[in-house]
């Protein structure tokens, strides 16, 4: 089958049979977006810039052979960040990786555009027929509404000087992407106050250009970034604008905003149950099975364990989400429920300062327990709790058996 008949973003049709996987190995970025947060996790939050762990190219590519067992209609391998995937040489050796070992799954990137020029060639060698381009002006004077700096050959531009660079080689890309035929979407982020008059203007120009495809998104307004009190459009607003642009382009109207690591169907996002798979578990990681933190410590035969359990029987809820963990104090073959601590009593806030409080709040509720037992958990987190001396275990497990492999 084609690779156009299979990929998720560019076919809607295909959204609907066949799965994608973003693999997030690219955390450098080459320009900062005045919508952009990549410094917070939640695993409850779905928006471009997320995820919950970085891997090496290796690890990446062997959670996809992890993956491609447990979900066999994936197709697609994306690198979409959490960074700018141009920006990291990691890419390059994920997709010469994923070439060698997986040549029938289909790569492709996305990319704020500075590096394309540099890199079309080299993408197309390792195989990449898609790539999207996240271009939100026409024009540098727009564009400086919306991009906070550009770092462009060791120096750092801003205002319109940093937009231009940036527009010059967004277009540039474009070009020669589809010169030697490859698929183009250009993503564009709708800030109604700013972009938005501008951006039927900005369609025709990457049609003309050769984009295949667009896909116009709607701001979210994200805690930290220069635009956190900037009002996104309406669906209306977004609609009625992508009625106007349909008339010079193709327009993608199934996007879900998907995070960095991404996994499954769009919008039914399957990301949370491979947390931890890679992270040096080799090709038998898994979310059915435990991965223990590197932090070691020696509690000998007693210790107190929290354990992540809403219904009580099996780990099934993620650290900064919990309703509930059972905290026992374990001795030998002894096992004793201590208490019971319920985190929904306290502000759960899943974004930026208060969500940082939040999770800080419930590493105090639980510091004297020696083990924490989640069935998933983001790296704000886990740094956090591993700086205590703590250990953390991921699975999917009983309660009953995830305890009894601890002593």
């Amino acid at each position: 089958m084609d690779m156009l008949g299979t990929h998720p973003c560019y076919n809607e049709e295909a959204h609907r049979k066949y799965a994608r996987m973003h693999v997030p190995v690219a955390p450098k970025c080459n320009i900062q977006c005045n919508y952009c947060n990549r410094k917070y996790d939640c695993s409850n939050e779905s928006r471009p810039g997320v995820t919950s762990e970085v891997l090496s190219p290796e690890e990446a590519v062997s959670k996809v052979g992890y993956v491609l067992e447990k979900i066999p209609n994936l197709k697609v391998i994306g690198i979409a960040g959490p960074g700018d995937p141009l920006a990291n040489e990691e890419t390059f050796a994920t997709l010469a990786l994923l070439k060698e070992r997986y040549p029938s799954l289909t790569p492709c990137i996305s990319t704020n555009g500075l590096a394309l020029p540099a890199s079309v060639q080299r993408l197309y060698d390792l195989g990449v027929r898609f790539v999207t381009v996240t271009i939100n002006a026409p024009d540098a004077e727009t564009g400086a509404k919306i991009y906070g700096s550009v770092l462009w050959k060791g120096k750092r531009y801003k205002g319109k000087e940093g937009a231009e660079i940036l527009l010059r080689n967004q277009l540039e890309g474009i070009r020669m992407c589809h010169e030697l035929g490859i698929l183009v979407k250009a993503n564009i982020v709708m800030v109604p106050d700013m972009n938005a008059k501008a951006i039927p203007e900005l369609v025709r120009l990457v049609k003309k250009l050769g984009a295949f495809i667009v896909n116009i998104l709607p701001l979210i307004p994200v805690p930290g970034t220069a635009f956190e009190n900037v009002r996104g459009p309406t669906p209306a607003e977004r609609k009625a604008l992508m009625d106007e642009c349909s008339l010079d382009a193709k327009m993608m109207r199934h996007c879900k905003q998907c995070r960095a690591d991404a996994i499954g169907l769009l919008g039914e996002d399957r990301s949370a149950e491979f947390t931890g798979c890679g992270l040096g578990k080799g090709d038998g990681c898994g979310p059915t099975e435990s991965w223990s933190s590197l932090v070691k410590i020696d509690t000998g035969k007693r210790f107190t364990v929290a354990v992540a359990s809403e219904g009580g029987k099996t780990v099934d809820a993620g650290f900064g989400s919990a309703g509930r963990f059972l905290v026992y104090r374990v001795d030998g073959e002894d096992v004793e429920l201590l208490r019971e601590v319920r985190p929904r009593d306290m502000d759960s806030s899943t974004a930026g300062l208060p969500h940082r409080e939040h999770i800080e709040a419930l590493i105090n509720l639980l510091d004297d327990c020696d083990i924490i037992v989640v069935k998933e958990i983001g790296d704000m987190p886990r740094n956090a709790i591993e700086h205590r001396n703590k250990r953390i275990v991921v699975t999917s497990d009983t309660v009953r058996k995830a305890v009894s492999q601890l002593s």
